[in-house]
């Protein structure tokens, strides 16, 4: 294991030679990044490991886990809400989410018990699995962002480090959500001059009289603009889990929380791009201000979120990482305790990449105003599809709003449209609202492993 130094050297490229300053449980998003630059990895890793509990076992697993392997365990009960900040837990060697049934283990940690992934798991061990830890992305990761991390260390261009990391991470993170919006169409303005977004109408939302009262939705994400008019009023519960404000200075979360649950009524002849106006939100920060984050932090808003008992959970975000059981434990907790997550299938043009690739997430493609896959959307295990390209809504002032793509987007409609139906009746939570979101999807001619069951529709 390399040691910090005043002076940083490049690493060798892997994962586990992180240094112990960049793979604590407390380390920032930059630290992690700076990290992986340093040592020219590519692998998306972290350099930590997140442990996944039997189901049912987090209980009698955790305990007996910290006094087995000597470790300083932090729990997320310890916090108001289950909202764990990640930077109060500097001492600690682990950090718990119980509410998923997942602990996070720091690099050092994880290495010296020899609990790293290529570790044989005891067949009656409460532990299921320990997977790397991966970095996820929303937009803006570009070599400008890692020459700021360059500043002070002496070390030459980082694009120099990571310029395979860079050409994935702009690949696959080039927003799940801020692709360079195309000219509006004939049809787009057509809508926007019928007083609601394309989006709006094509999932038939305006006609609905229903408007998430009573249902509480969480969008894990940048954060939120807390000043933004449009939201004045609205019962808003925020957390970050990035060590940074939830006001939000990048746009992307605020994007998706207008879309999902913006106001009915904007002022002026600005357009409806809300869905559930009156549904609680729940504003999650566990991307940074430069839309990047890894994911314990994803994990750490994921446990807040069913903590909380959102019925909503909807998280645009994401890397091109195999299927992580973690995620698919966290994706489960929430179906057991009547809870639905839904995620961003992924822009990479390939197969879906993780959150949504697990199974008991809901996948989410991008279609355009002609109801087309949109060229970026990710396709395979997709369940549903939503309005991905040229989607107009709310972003931080004083700009107001703006226009995004991807498939960032097209989550947020699904979400909001979920919080519709489940409105309507108390039965239509978790799988039972999965299937209905399924099932009442407008049909399309695209292939199911491109769209889904179709295009989300509102009750």
């Amino acid at each position: 294991m390399a040691t910090r130094k005043t002076t940083r050297t490049r690493m060798t490229k892997t994962a586990a030679a992180a240094d112990d300053s960049s793979s604590r449980t407390s380390s920032s998003v930059d630290e992690m990044l700076l990290a992986a630059l340093e040592r020219g990895d590519d692998s998306f890793q972290t350099g930590r490991y997140l442990a996944t509990f039997k189901e049912g076992a987090m209980d009698a697993g955790a305990k007996p886990f910290a006094a087995a392997q000597g470790m300083r365990v932090a729990d997320a009960r310890d916090f108001d809400n289950q909202a764990v900040a990640m930077e109060d837990v500097a001492g600690a060697d682990a950090v718990v989410f119980p509410a998923i049934g997942v602990a996070l283990i720091g690099g050092d940690a994880a290495r010296s018990r020899g609990m790293t992934a290529a570790a044989e798991v005891a067949p009656d061990s409460n532990i299921a699995s320990i997977d790397p830890e991966y970095f996820v992305f929303s937009n803006s990761v570009s070599d400008q962002y890692f020459r700021t991390l360059d500043i002070g260390t002496g070390s030459p261009n980082p694009g120099e480090y990571l310029r395979g990391f860079l050409r994935a991470a702009e690949t696959i993170a080039r927003d799940l959500g801020g692709l360079a919006p195309a000219p509006a169409s004939q049809s787009e303005e057509q809508a926007l001059a019928l007083g609601a977004t394309w989006g709006m109408i094509a999932c038939k939302v305006p006609p609905s009289s229903l408007s998430g009262s009573g249902i509480k939705v969480a969008v894990l994400d940048t954060g939120l603009d807390l000043g933004h008019p449009d939201f004045a009023g609205r019962t808003i519960v925020s957390a970050t889990f990035v060590g940074q404000p939830v006001q939000d200075l990048h746009s992307h979360g605020t994007h998706c929380i207008g879309t999902s649950c913006g106001t009915k009524s904007p002022a002026g002849s600005t357009p409806r791009y809300g869905i559930a106006y009156r549904a609680a939100i729940y504003a999650g920060k566990v991307l940074s201000n430069s839309g990047s984050s890894v994911g314990g932090s994803v994990l750490a808003g994921m446990n807040w979120a069913i903590a909380n008992k959102c019925d909503v959970i909807s998280m645009s975000l994401g890397s091109q990482s195999p299927v992580q059981p973690y995620y698919t434990a966290a994706g489960q907790s929430a179906l057991n305790n009547g809870l639905l997550m839904i995620a961003a299938s992924g822009n990479a043009g390939a197969a879906t990449g993780a959150p949504a690739n697990s199974p008991t997430i809901m996948s989410v493609a991008a279609v355009d105003t002609n109801l087309i896959p949109a060229t970026f959307s990710n396709f395979g295990k997709v369940e549903i599809s939503g309005p991905g390209v040229n989607i107009y809504s709310s972003v931080p002032r004083p700009t107001r709003y703006g226009f995004k793509s991807g498939t960032s987007m097209a989550t947020p409609h699904v979400a909001g449209c979920a919080a519709l139906w489940a409105e309507t009746a108390a039965t239509l939570r978790g799988m039972a609202l999965w299937n209905k979101l399924r099932q009442t999807a407008k049909p399309l001619s695209s292939p199911a492993s491109r769209v889904g069951s179709g295009l989300v529709q509102a009750p």
